[in-house]
Protein backbone atom coordinates (compact mmCIF):
# COMPACT_ATOMS: atom_id res chain seq x y z
CA UNK A 1 0.00 0.00 0.00
CA UNK A 2 3.15 2.45 0.68
CA UNK A 3 3.39 2.48 -3.47
CA UNK A 4 0.48 5.24 -3.22
CA UNK A 5 2.08 7.76 -0.92
CA UNK A 6 1.88 11.50 -1.63
CA UNK A 7 5.17 12.41 -2.46
CA UNK A 8 4.42 16.04 -0.51
CA UNK A 9 3.50 14.46 2.54
CA UNK A 10 6.55 12.16 2.28
CA UNK A 11 8.56 15.35 2.84
CA UNK A 12 6.64 16.76 5.18
CA UNK A 13 7.15 13.25 7.21
CA UNK A 14 11.30 14.31 6.71
CA UNK A 15 11.33 17.79 7.55
CA UNK A 16 9.11 16.98 10.78
CA UNK A 17 12.32 14.36 11.21
CA UNK A 18 15.37 16.65 10.79
CA UNK A 19 13.42 19.79 13.07
CA UNK A 20 12.73 17.27 15.85
CA UNK A 21 16.42 17.56 16.86
CA UNK A 22 17.19 13.50 15.85
CA UNK A 23 20.41 12.50 14.00
CA UNK A 24 20.78 9.65 11.73
CA UNK A 25 23.38 7.05 12.23
CA UNK A 26 25.19 8.98 9.45
CA UNK A 27 25.03 12.32 11.21
CA UNK A 28 27.13 10.84 14.01
CA UNK A 29 29.24 8.99 12.07
CA UNK A 30 30.50 11.84 10.56
CA UNK A 31 30.90 13.88 13.05
CA UNK A 32 34.18 15.08 13.44
CA UNK A 33 36.39 14.72 16.37
CA UNK A 34 38.59 16.68 18.90
CA UNK A 35 42.20 15.99 18.75
CA UNK A 36 44.39 16.70 21.74
CA UNK A 37 48.31 16.55 21.00
CA UNK A 38 50.95 16.29 23.59
CA UNK A 39 54.53 16.28 22.39
CA UNK A 40 56.84 16.02 25.50
CA UNK A 41 60.75 17.32 24.92
CA UNK A 42 63.54 15.18 25.82
CA UNK A 43 61.62 12.00 26.59
CA UNK A 44 63.35 8.56 27.00
CA UNK A 45 61.48 5.25 25.31
CA UNK A 46 61.90 3.97 29.33
CA UNK A 47 60.60 7.82 31.34
CA UNK A 48 57.19 6.14 32.04
CA UNK A 49 56.04 3.24 33.68
CA UNK A 50 53.62 1.67 31.07
CA UNK A 51 57.30 1.59 29.12
CA UNK A 52 58.99 -0.32 32.08
CA UNK A 53 59.43 2.34 34.27
CA UNK A 54 59.86 2.13 38.17
CA UNK A 55 61.43 4.74 39.94
CA UNK A 56 59.43 7.44 37.60
CA UNK A 57 55.67 7.49 38.39
CA UNK A 58 53.33 8.06 35.59
CA UNK A 59 49.95 6.53 36.73
CA UNK A 60 47.92 9.17 34.37
CA UNK A 61 49.78 8.11 31.55
CA UNK A 62 49.79 4.45 32.15
CA UNK A 63 45.93 4.78 32.57
CA UNK A 64 45.73 6.65 28.83
CA UNK A 65 47.74 3.60 27.74
CA UNK A 66 45.77 1.22 28.81
CA UNK A 67 42.58 2.72 26.97
CA UNK A 68 44.09 3.02 23.74
CA UNK A 69 47.29 1.70 22.31
CA UNK A 70 50.78 1.68 23.22
CA UNK A 71 53.30 1.32 20.03
CA UNK A 72 57.11 -0.32 20.85
CA UNK A 73 58.57 0.57 17.55
CA UNK A 74 57.95 4.48 17.38
CA UNK A 75 60.25 6.63 16.38
CA UNK A 76 60.92 10.40 16.09
CA UNK A 77 62.35 11.89 12.65
CA UNK A 78 65.57 12.76 14.19
CA UNK A 79 67.55 13.09 17.44
CA UNK A 80 66.86 16.42 18.17
CA UNK A 81 64.11 18.64 18.25
CA UNK A 82 63.64 21.18 15.72
CA UNK A 83 63.69 18.96 12.78
CA UNK A 84 61.69 16.39 14.51
CA UNK A 85 58.87 18.66 14.90
CA UNK A 86 58.91 20.35 11.47
CA UNK A 87 58.43 16.65 10.31
CA UNK A 88 55.67 15.99 12.59
CA UNK A 89 53.72 19.38 11.38
CA UNK A 90 54.48 19.04 7.50
CA UNK A 91 54.30 14.94 6.62
CA UNK A 92 58.10 15.14 5.18
CA UNK A 93 61.08 13.96 6.33
CA UNK A 94 63.68 16.65 7.40
CA UNK A 95 66.11 15.62 4.68
CA UNK A 96 63.30 16.81 2.38
CA UNK A 97 62.87 19.82 4.59
CA UNK A 98 66.15 20.49 4.95
CA UNK A 99 65.36 21.64 8.30
CA UNK A 100 68.29 19.25 9.93
CA UNK A 101 69.29 20.17 12.86
CA UNK A 102 67.67 21.97 16.22
CA UNK A 103 67.98 25.82 15.74
CA UNK A 104 70.33 27.56 15.39
CA UNK A 105 72.79 24.11 15.40
CA UNK A 106 76.17 23.51 17.00
CA UNK A 107 79.21 25.04 15.77
CA UNK A 108 82.02 22.85 14.28
CA UNK A 109 84.76 25.58 12.91
CA UNK A 110 87.76 22.72 12.54
CA UNK A 111 85.84 19.46 11.81
CA UNK A 112 86.67 17.15 8.65
CA UNK A 113 83.46 17.78 7.13
CA UNK A 114 81.00 20.81 6.65
CA UNK A 115 77.71 21.44 7.48
CA UNK A 116 75.57 22.26 4.63
CA UNK A 117 73.80 25.97 4.56
CA UNK A 118 70.24 24.46 6.17
CA UNK A 119 66.75 25.61 6.93
CA UNK A 120 65.64 27.21 10.44
CA UNK A 121 62.01 27.53 9.28
CA UNK A 122 58.66 26.04 7.91
CA UNK A 123 58.13 27.54 4.76
CA UNK A 124 54.90 29.38 3.95
CA UNK A 125 54.63 27.74 0.80
CA UNK A 126 54.34 24.19 3.27
CA UNK A 127 50.49 23.29 4.20
CA UNK A 128 51.10 21.64 7.89
CA UNK A 129 48.50 19.54 9.56
CA UNK A 130 46.76 22.54 11.66
CA UNK A 131 46.56 24.70 8.55
CA UNK A 132 44.84 21.50 7.36
CA UNK A 133 42.54 21.25 9.97
CA UNK A 134 41.74 24.94 10.30
CA UNK A 135 40.72 24.81 6.62
CA UNK A 136 38.29 21.92 7.35
CA UNK A 137 36.92 23.42 10.04
CA UNK A 138 38.68 23.06 13.13
CA UNK A 139 39.47 25.43 16.17
CA UNK A 140 43.47 25.31 16.77
CA UNK A 141 45.40 25.77 19.28
CA UNK A 142 49.06 25.89 20.02
CA UNK A 143 50.76 25.97 23.78
CA UNK A 144 54.17 25.75 24.95
CA UNK A 145 57.69 25.07 22.92
CA UNK A 146 57.80 26.14 19.38
CA UNK A 147 61.23 26.40 18.17
CA UNK A 148 60.98 26.37 14.68
CA UNK A 149 62.02 29.42 13.82
CA UNK A 150 65.42 31.68 13.80
CA UNK A 151 66.99 33.18 17.08
CA UNK A 152 69.09 36.05 15.28
CA UNK A 153 67.15 37.37 12.58
CA UNK A 154 64.33 40.35 11.91
CA UNK A 155 61.56 38.03 10.86
CA UNK A 156 59.96 35.93 14.06
CA UNK A 157 56.68 37.52 13.31
CA UNK A 158 56.59 35.50 10.16
CA UNK A 159 56.84 31.82 11.45
CA UNK A 160 55.26 31.93 14.99
CA UNK A 161 52.75 29.06 15.58
CA UNK A 162 50.11 31.44 14.32
CA UNK A 163 51.84 31.65 10.94
CA UNK A 164 51.47 28.30 10.79
CA UNK A 165 47.77 26.85 11.68
CA UNK A 166 47.53 27.59 14.74
CA UNK A 167 44.82 30.41 16.13
CA UNK A 168 46.01 31.16 19.14
CA UNK A 169 49.65 30.83 20.64
CA UNK A 170 50.72 30.72 23.97
CA UNK A 171 54.40 30.22 25.11
CA UNK A 172 55.55 29.52 21.58
CA UNK A 173 58.78 31.42 20.48
CA UNK A 174 63.07 30.92 19.47
CA UNK A 175 63.24 29.34 22.39
CA UNK A 176 64.42 25.84 22.87
CA UNK A 177 64.18 25.40 26.59
CA UNK A 178 62.77 27.94 29.11
CA UNK A 179 64.96 31.33 29.23
CA UNK A 180 62.76 33.56 31.25
CA UNK A 181 64.34 34.92 34.66
CA UNK A 182 63.14 31.47 36.67
CA UNK A 183 63.21 29.50 33.89
CA UNK A 184 60.48 26.62 35.32
CA UNK A 185 59.65 28.91 37.73
CA UNK A 186 57.68 32.26 37.55
CA UNK A 187 58.84 34.58 35.74
CA UNK A 188 58.24 32.55 32.60
CA UNK A 189 58.36 35.97 30.02
CA UNK A 190 56.57 33.90 27.54
CA UNK A 191 54.24 34.74 24.90
CA UNK A 192 50.41 35.50 26.00
CA UNK A 193 51.42 33.62 29.22
CA UNK A 194 51.39 35.72 32.18
CA UNK A 195 53.43 35.21 34.52
CA UNK A 196 51.43 34.23 37.47
CA UNK A 197 52.53 34.26 41.19
CA UNK A 198 56.42 33.42 42.81
CA UNK A 199 56.80 29.86 42.94
CA UNK A 200 54.20 28.82 39.76
CA UNK A 201 55.84 25.90 37.60
CA UNK A 202 55.81 26.36 33.93
CA UNK A 203 54.17 22.51 33.00
CA UNK A 204 51.45 23.48 35.44
CA UNK A 205 51.25 27.09 34.51
CA UNK A 206 50.52 25.94 30.69
CA UNK A 207 48.14 23.44 31.69
CA UNK A 208 46.60 26.09 32.99
CA UNK A 209 45.97 27.90 30.29
CA UNK A 210 44.97 24.88 28.39
CA UNK A 211 42.52 23.94 30.38
CA UNK A 212 40.53 27.77 30.22
CA UNK A 213 41.07 27.72 26.55
CA UNK A 214 38.71 24.44 26.63
CA UNK A 215 36.27 26.28 28.78
CA UNK A 216 36.16 28.95 26.11
CA UNK A 217 35.81 27.29 22.76
CA UNK A 218 32.52 26.58 21.23
CA UNK A 219 31.25 23.32 21.45
CA UNK A 220 29.88 23.37 17.56
CA UNK A 221 33.29 23.24 16.41
CA UNK A 222 35.95 20.49 16.33
CA UNK A 223 39.30 21.17 18.58
CA UNK A 224 42.86 20.51 17.66
CA UNK A 225 44.76 21.50 21.03
CA UNK A 226 48.53 21.08 20.32
CA UNK A 227 50.52 21.03 23.63
CA UNK A 228 54.30 20.88 23.31
CA UNK A 229 55.79 20.81 26.83
CA UNK A 230 59.23 22.38 27.42
CA UNK A 231 59.65 19.70 30.36
CA UNK A 232 61.94 17.35 30.10
CA UNK A 233 64.25 19.71 28.13
CA UNK A 234 67.08 21.28 30.78
CA UNK A 235 67.34 22.94 32.82
CA UNK A 236 66.62 20.07 35.27
CA UNK A 237 63.76 21.97 37.74
CA UNK A 238 60.86 20.42 39.84
CA UNK A 239 58.76 21.52 42.21
CA UNK A 240 60.42 21.16 45.71
CA UNK A 241 57.55 18.64 47.04
CA UNK A 242 57.72 16.30 43.68
CA UNK A 243 62.31 16.85 44.29
CA UNK A 244 61.75 15.94 48.30
CA UNK A 245 59.55 12.74 47.45
CA UNK A 246 61.79 11.19 45.04
CA UNK A 247 64.65 12.32 46.94
CA UNK A 248 63.51 10.01 49.56
CA UNK A 249 62.20 7.13 46.86
CA UNK A 250 66.15 7.05 45.73
CA UNK A 251 67.63 5.99 49.49
CA UNK A 252 67.83 2.31 49.19
CA UNK A 253 65.73 2.13 45.93
CA UNK A 254 66.58 -1.25 44.22
CA UNK A 255 67.17 0.24 40.57
CA UNK A 256 67.10 -3.17 38.81
CA UNK A 257 66.26 -1.33 35.52
CA UNK A 258 69.44 0.31 35.57
CA UNK A 259 67.07 3.97 35.79
CA UNK A 260 67.99 7.47 35.90
CA UNK A 261 67.80 8.26 39.90
CA UNK A 262 67.35 11.97 39.41
CA UNK A 263 65.13 13.31 42.00
CA UNK A 264 64.60 16.88 40.12
CA UNK A 265 64.04 15.12 36.86
CA UNK A 266 61.59 12.50 38.64
CA UNK A 267 59.07 15.41 39.80
CA UNK A 268 59.38 16.83 35.92
CA UNK A 269 58.32 13.31 34.93
CA UNK A 270 55.29 13.35 37.86
CA UNK A 271 54.81 17.34 36.92
CA UNK A 272 54.03 16.14 33.39
CA UNK A 273 51.97 12.57 34.33
CA UNK A 274 49.22 15.43 36.74
CA UNK A 275 49.52 18.08 33.53
CA UNK A 276 48.23 14.96 31.25
CA UNK A 277 45.78 13.88 34.11
CA UNK A 278 44.02 17.14 34.07
CA UNK A 279 43.67 17.27 30.78
CA UNK A 280 41.75 14.00 30.85
CA UNK A 281 39.75 15.50 33.78
CA UNK A 282 38.82 18.59 31.76
CA UNK A 283 37.68 16.53 28.53
CA UNK A 284 35.58 14.27 31.13
CA UNK A 285 34.02 17.25 32.97
CA UNK A 286 33.11 19.20 29.75
CA UNK A 287 31.81 16.06 28.37
CA UNK A 288 33.24 15.20 24.84
CA UNK A 289 36.04 13.11 26.10
CA UNK A 290 34.29 10.36 23.77
CA UNK A 291 34.82 12.26 20.91
CA UNK A 292 37.93 13.22 21.59
CA UNK A 293 41.37 11.57 20.38
CA UNK A 294 44.22 11.90 22.70
CA UNK A 295 47.40 11.41 21.21
CA UNK A 296 51.02 11.52 23.46
CA UNK A 297 54.53 11.47 22.16
CA UNK A 298 57.68 12.85 22.00
CA UNK A 299 60.76 15.14 19.37
CA UNK A 300 63.62 12.92 20.47
CA UNK A 301 65.33 10.72 23.05
CA UNK A 302 65.92 11.81 26.75
CA UNK A 303 69.17 13.94 27.58
CA UNK A 304 70.42 11.92 29.94
CA UNK A 305 71.74 7.99 29.44
CA UNK A 306 69.66 5.33 32.16
CA UNK A 307 66.39 7.71 30.61
CA UNK A 308 65.82 4.94 27.36
CA UNK A 309 64.85 1.83 28.57
CA UNK A 310 68.04 0.24 27.90
CA UNK A 311 68.60 1.29 24.14
CA UNK A 312 71.74 2.75 23.29
CA UNK A 313 73.02 6.11 22.99
CA UNK A 314 69.98 9.18 23.88
CA UNK A 315 69.51 12.59 22.75
CA UNK A 316 71.57 13.76 19.98
CA UNK A 317 73.10 9.82 19.24
CA UNK A 318 72.62 7.85 16.60
CA UNK A 319 71.47 5.09 17.93
CA UNK A 320 67.99 3.54 19.44
CA UNK A 321 68.21 5.58 22.29
CA UNK A 322 68.08 8.69 20.73
CA UNK A 323 65.25 8.43 18.19
CA UNK A 324 62.82 5.59 19.45
CA UNK A 325 59.62 7.15 21.38
CA UNK A 326 57.10 6.32 23.56
CA UNK A 327 53.82 7.03 21.74
CA UNK A 328 50.11 6.27 23.06
CA UNK A 329 46.99 6.81 21.28
CA UNK A 330 43.33 7.21 22.49
CA UNK A 331 40.57 7.21 20.22
CA UNK A 332 37.29 6.44 22.09
CA UNK A 333 35.10 3.75 20.09
CA UNK A 334 37.55 3.16 17.56
CA UNK A 335 40.77 1.70 19.15
CA UNK A 336 40.14 -0.96 21.54
CA UNK A 337 41.59 -0.56 25.36
CA UNK A 338 44.90 -1.90 25.79
CA UNK A 339 46.01 -2.72 22.02
CA UNK A 340 49.58 -2.69 21.40
CA UNK A 341 50.96 -2.36 18.12
CA UNK A 342 54.99 -3.35 17.25
CA UNK A 343 54.52 -1.93 13.86
CA UNK A 344 57.18 0.68 12.77
CA UNK A 345 55.60 4.44 12.78
CA UNK A 346 57.59 7.71 12.61
CA UNK A 347 57.06 11.20 13.03
CA UNK A 348 55.99 12.08 9.50
CA UNK A 349 52.38 9.56 10.19
CA UNK A 350 50.97 11.96 12.25
CA UNK A 351 49.67 14.38 9.43
CA UNK A 352 47.51 12.02 7.19
CA UNK A 353 46.68 9.79 9.91
CA UNK A 354 44.92 13.18 12.07
CA UNK A 355 43.51 14.15 8.40
CA UNK A 356 42.05 10.66 8.17
CA UNK A 357 40.88 10.67 11.72
CA UNK A 358 39.23 14.27 11.28
CA UNK A 359 37.44 12.76 8.02
CA UNK A 360 39.03 15.25 5.92
CA UNK A 361 40.88 14.49 2.18
CA UNK A 362 44.47 13.35 2.56
CA UNK A 363 46.96 15.90 1.20
CA UNK A 364 49.05 13.25 -0.66
CA UNK A 365 51.11 16.49 -2.25
CA UNK A 366 51.91 17.55 1.08
CA UNK A 367 52.43 14.70 3.80
CA UNK A 368 55.34 13.29 1.45
CA UNK A 369 57.06 11.10 3.58
CA UNK A 370 54.10 9.74 5.88
CA UNK A 371 51.47 7.05 5.93
CA UNK A 372 47.74 7.07 7.87
CA UNK A 373 47.97 4.41 10.64
CA UNK A 374 43.86 4.75 11.06
CA UNK A 375 43.93 0.75 10.11
CA UNK A 376 46.57 -0.11 12.64
CA UNK A 377 44.42 2.02 15.04
CA UNK A 378 41.41 1.03 13.98
CA UNK A 379 42.48 -2.94 13.86
CA UNK A 380 41.53 -3.46 10.39
CA UNK A 381 45.40 -4.38 9.86
CA UNK A 382 48.74 -5.25 11.71
CA UNK A 383 51.07 -3.74 9.36
CA UNK A 384 51.52 -0.92 7.05
CA UNK A 385 52.52 -0.96 3.80
CA UNK A 386 56.01 0.54 3.81
CA UNK A 387 59.26 -0.28 2.72
CA UNK A 388 61.41 1.40 5.09
CA UNK A 389 62.23 4.45 7.10
CA UNK A 390 65.04 6.46 7.28
CA UNK A 391 67.32 9.70 8.67
CA UNK A 392 69.46 12.09 7.89
CA UNK A 393 71.73 14.15 10.22
CA UNK A 394 74.39 15.97 8.33
CA UNK A 395 75.61 17.87 11.28
CA UNK A 396 77.66 17.14 14.61
CA UNK A 397 76.10 16.27 17.67
CA UNK A 398 77.32 14.09 20.44
CA UNK A 399 77.42 11.66 17.26
CA UNK A 400 79.36 12.23 14.03
CA UNK A 401 77.00 13.48 10.63
CA UNK A 402 75.15 10.07 9.43
CA UNK A 403 72.73 8.52 7.99
CA UNK A 404 70.26 5.43 8.72
CA UNK A 405 68.09 3.48 7.35
CA UNK A 406 65.79 0.41 9.44
CA UNK A 407 63.74 -1.91 6.61
CA UNK A 408 62.03 -4.54 9.03
CA UNK A 409 64.27 -5.77 11.87
CA UNK A 410 67.37 -4.52 10.28
CA UNK A 411 69.33 -0.96 10.86
CA UNK A 412 71.80 0.37 8.90
CA UNK A 413 73.70 3.31 10.07
CA UNK A 414 76.27 5.37 7.74
CA UNK A 415 78.64 7.98 9.07
CA UNK A 416 79.74 10.58 6.81
CA UNK A 417 83.28 11.37 7.91
CA UNK A 418 84.75 7.83 6.62
CA UNK A 419 81.73 5.73 5.78
CA UNK A 420 82.17 3.51 8.65
CA UNK A 421 78.63 1.11 8.83
CA UNK A 422 76.98 -0.55 11.72
CA UNK A 423 74.48 -2.90 11.31
CA UNK A 424 72.00 -4.19 13.57
CA UNK A 425 69.22 -6.74 13.97
CA UNK A 426 66.74 -5.12 16.25
CA UNK A 427 64.41 -7.88 16.97
CA UNK A 428 67.28 -9.62 18.51
CA UNK A 429 69.30 -6.79 19.62
CA UNK A 430 67.26 -3.48 20.25
CA UNK A 431 69.79 -2.12 21.94
CA UNK A 432 72.57 -2.42 19.63
CA UNK A 433 75.26 -4.38 21.35
CA UNK A 434 76.30 -6.72 18.26
CA UNK A 435 77.49 -4.51 14.61
CA UNK A 436 76.86 -7.92 12.52
CA UNK A 437 78.35 -5.78 9.17
CA UNK A 438 81.19 -8.28 8.77
CA UNK A 439 78.88 -11.01 8.69
CA UNK A 440 76.38 -9.72 6.48
CA UNK A 441 78.02 -7.79 4.02
CA UNK A 442 75.82 -8.59 0.71
CA UNK A 443 72.57 -6.76 3.16
CA UNK A 444 74.89 -4.12 4.06
CA UNK A 445 75.89 -2.82 1.04
CA UNK A 446 71.71 -3.43 0.09
CA UNK A 447 70.49 -1.22 2.29
CA UNK A 448 73.25 1.45 1.94
CA UNK A 449 72.16 1.65 -1.78
CA UNK A 450 68.30 2.03 -0.75
CA UNK A 451 69.84 4.30 1.73
CA UNK A 452 72.02 6.36 -0.12
CA UNK A 453 68.91 6.48 -3.45
CA UNK A 454 66.54 7.89 -0.88
CA UNK A 455 68.88 10.80 -0.26
CA UNK A 456 68.93 11.64 -3.44
CA UNK A 457 64.85 10.84 -4.44
CA UNK A 458 64.28 13.59 -1.05
CA UNK A 459 67.06 16.03 -2.20
CA UNK A 460 69.09 15.57 0.97
CA UNK A 461 71.93 18.11 1.52
CA UNK A 462 75.34 16.32 1.44
CA UNK A 463 78.34 17.38 3.50
CA UNK A 464 81.70 18.70 2.27
CA UNK A 465 85.65 18.29 2.98
CA UNK A 466 86.04 21.11 5.52
CA UNK A 467 89.42 23.05 4.62
CA UNK A 468 90.10 24.33 7.98
CA UNK A 469 89.58 20.91 9.51
CA UNK A 470 92.09 20.17 12.26
CA UNK A 471 91.75 16.47 14.46
CA UNK A 472 92.86 17.94 17.75
CA UNK A 473 90.59 20.67 17.95
CA UNK A 474 87.68 18.64 16.38
CA UNK A 475 87.74 15.94 19.13
CA UNK A 476 88.34 18.28 22.04
CA UNK A 477 85.20 20.20 20.93
CA UNK A 478 82.91 16.86 20.12
CA UNK A 479 84.00 15.39 23.54
CA UNK A 480 82.93 18.68 25.78
CA UNK A 481 79.26 18.35 23.33
CA UNK A 482 78.79 14.61 24.22
CA UNK A 483 79.11 15.79 28.59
Amino acid sequence: MFKFINKSYLLLVLLLVSCSGLKTKSDSDTKKPNIVFLLVDDLGWGDFGCYGAKFNETPNIDKLASQGMLFSNAYACSTVCSPSRAALLTGRYPARTHLTDWISGHDFPNAKLSVPKWNMRIEHNRTTFPEALKAGGYNTSFFGKWHLMPENQDDFEQHYPTDHGFDINIGGNQWGMPKGKGKYFSPFEMPNLDDGNPGDFLTDKLTDAAITHLDTISKEKPFLLYFSYYTLHGPIMSPKDLEEKYKKKAFGFENLKNEYLNPKRAGMVESLDTSVGRIIEKLDELGISDNTIIILTADNGGNFDKTTGGLKGYKGFSHEGGVREPFIVKWPGITKAGAKSDEVVIGTDFYPTILEMANLPLKPDEHLDGLSIVSLLNGTSESLERDAVYWHYPHYHRTKPYGAIRKGDFKLIEFFEDGALELYDLSIDPNETQNIIKANLVLGEELLSELKNWRANVGAQMMDKNSNYDPIKAEEKRRKKRM
